[in-house]
């Protein structure tokens, strides 16, 4: 799995918490967190439909996106990737460092844990 960009897993939150959702409503639940403009939504949407990150149709004449990755699969790569790589530690970031987030309730923490438990050993 690729891991999103830091603004592409912003975008992918405002999906993962209500969807399909069009640009301008992604644009404006994110626009506090990224200070960016409609354009620059506009064109990480576009990036994220060429990488598969999410999916677009059509509803009621206006385009819409929902995530294609799962958000507990995407957070365990981002915190595996954050362990292995920036912080060099060769065993799974505990889970309960994750408690009290608003992003994932108690049944997505335990899929966490299990996910971080049982990442693939790396290949030197």
């Amino acid at each position: 799995m690729s891991i999103p960009s830091i603004t592409e897993l912003s975008l992918l939150k405002c999906l993962w918490k209500q969807h399909p959702l069009s640009a301008r409503a992604i644009h404006q639940h994110a626009e506090e967190e990224l200070h960016w403009s409609f354009s620059s939504t506009r064109k990480t949407l576009d990036r994220m439909l060429e990488k598969g990150m999410i999916s677009q149709h059509s509803q009621h004449g206006a385009n819409v996106y929902t995530a294609v990755l799962e958000k507990v699969e995407t957070l365990a790569a981002f915190a595996h990737d954050f362990g292995h790589r920036v912080m060099e530690m060769k065993s799974p970031l505990p889970v309960n460092m994750f408690t009290g987030s608003q992003l994932i309730d108690q049944r997505e923490l335990k899929e966490l844990e299990r996910l971080l438990n049982d990442w693939p050993e790396e290949k030197e």
